[in-house]
């Protein structure tokens, strides 16, 4: 993705970053979160930098 949250997350909580990107497709294609917890997310990581 483009702002790196996969990236980001990936690393925080042990997983590989391309495990997390595969999870956030799979959460827009089928339930329709995955954008929005995307963008919450990169919001997140802004503030905690």
């Amino acid at each position: 993705m483009i702002l790196g949250v996969s990236g980001w997350l990936g690393k925080k909580i042990g997983m590989k970053e391309q495990t997390v990107r595969i999870l956030f497709v799979v959460g827009i294609l089928f339930f329709g979160v995955g954008l929005g917890l995307y963008l919450i997310l990169w919001i997140i990581k802004l503030l905690t930098k």
